[in-house]
């Protein structure tokens, strides 16, 4: 079916904002996670804790995605999205100030509120899905996504000198990136504020009331959480958006320390974190498309496999090259699980459900991640890299097995966009 003229103009003006968001949110959240772990250790005194920085950004982006949820559904995605990135603002303020001063409880709160803004930002990718209709909606998705291209390539660029120009200033070194990040989230709040009009909330709702199967059930009983949950298509899309997610942060954010051990300095992090990021989100109009003509199931199951690979080749040389291969497949299978369990997710909810289930999808993923970040220090401190690796591929296995399964128990040939809610 088509939807009118002015609504699809709308729609790509829209995506295009979130777009520029998503850019700079993730070049700021990219140089900061870059000496995430080494803040951790040096403000700690424990290599077994660095990971508790990145630990506690993904509790509170898990803790704040639900609430962020029911305050899109109250004002709306674009003031919602707008405070969100100013909160990361004073988050990236609280983070410098705490380096500056040697205070862990004082950077933890800026990482704290760091992760309260990205989990809004995350959840902005589903706000350009509800605004196309359901056999675009993977390119949507990607194309939100996509804009962490920016972050990939110029997030690492501002880590060296961002520290040089602190250093020069007589302060220290790691509290560039957050310095820098700060001046990002201030000019996406600045963007969606202004350029995020209508609002995706009710543009999403006026392309539903054209879908037969919105109109069909719309009288029908607002469903529970529990009851979306239960649903075949749904449980795998959170699954695997959960598993993946988790996989990928256990071995990025270690990584950074891992080579420090090896002696390499910020400059060759920064590569591999860049490669990383370049593959979380260069193909993401590639993974798009792939969602909508393959299925999202076949999307979920690829990107296991590469998480796999990853997690097995990181591990096999210390040198730059080899590790900046391993985690560019790493980012890849990430969001490949990301764009497809997304895709699949949206594919099952109605207008008045999309915020509160995407919101505990993402608290979900959050809790997951946060839990594997703060497991990712402590079996580095006490197993070492190689068992890291070991243990993210045995997790990679569950997505693979989970989009194999649903693939399975669909109808042979049965196109992604027929995914209907209460299929």
């Amino acid at each position: 079916m088509e939807i009118p003229g002015e609504m699809k103009t709308a729609a790509r003006r829209i995506t295009t904002v979130l777009f520029g968001s998503m850019g700079l949110g993730s070049a700021a959240f990219i140089a900061m996670a870059t000496v995430g772990t080494i803040a951790g250790a040096e403000l700690s005194g424990n290599a077994a804790w660095a990971g508790l920085p990145a630990m506690v950004l993904l509790l509170g982006s898990a803790i704040s995605a639900p609430l962020w949820g029911k305050v899109m559904d109250l004002i709306g995605r674009r003031w919602s999205l707008a405070i969100a990135l100013a909160t990361g603002v004073l988050g990236a303020g609280a983070s410098v100030l705490g380096l500056e001063t040697r205070s862990l409880p004082l950077f933890l709160l800026g990482a704290a509120l760091l992760g309260g803004a990205q989990s809004a930002g995350q959840l902005s990718r589903f706000a350009a899905a509800e605004v196309h209709l359901p056999e675009a909606r993977g390119r949507a998705i990607s194309t939100v996504v996509v804009g962490g291209t920016f972050g990939a390539i110029f997030g690492p660029i501002l880590v060296a000198p961002s520290g040089r120009l602190m250093l020069a200033l007589g302060l220290t070194e790691i509290s560039g990136p957050y310095a820098a990040g700060g001046v990002l989230l201030a000019l996406g709040a600045v963007l969606i504020a202004l350029s995020l009009r209508p609002d995706p909330k009710d543009l999403g709702r006026e392309i539903a009331r054209l879908l037969p199967v919105t109109n069909a059930l719309a009288s029908a009983p607002r469903r529970s959480l529990r009851e979306i949950l239960t649903q075949q298509g749904a449980l795998v899309a959170v699954i695997s958006m959960v598993i993946g997610q988790m996989v990928m942060v256990m071995l990025m954010v270690i990584t950074s320390l891992h080579m420090k051990s090896h002696q390499h300095n910020l400059a060759d992090i920064s590569v591999v974190i860049s490669s990383h990021t370049l593959g979380m989100y260069a193909f993401s109009i590639l993974s798009g498309r792939l969602t909508d003509r393959w299925g999202r199931e076949r999307v979920i199951a690829l990107g296991a496999i590469l998480l796999v690979a990853a997690s097995i080749s990181a591990p096999l040389s210390p040198e730059v090259f080899p590790i900046a291969g391993a985690l560019f497949l790493l980012g890849l299978g990430w969001n490949l699980c990301y764009v497809g369990g997304s895709s699949l997710l949206a594919d099952h909810l109605l207008p008045e459900e999309r915020a509160t289930v995407q919101g505990f999808n993402d608290l979900l993923v959050g809790l997951a991640s946060a839990g594997g970040s703060l497991a990712s220090g402590l079996v580095f401190s006490s197993a070492g890299y190689a068992t890291m690796g070991a243990l993210c591929a045995v997790a990679a296995l569950i997505p693979l097995a989970l989009g194999s399964w649903r693939l399975l128990s669909l109808r042979p040939m049965v196109p992604a966009r027929e995914e209907l809610p209460g299929s």
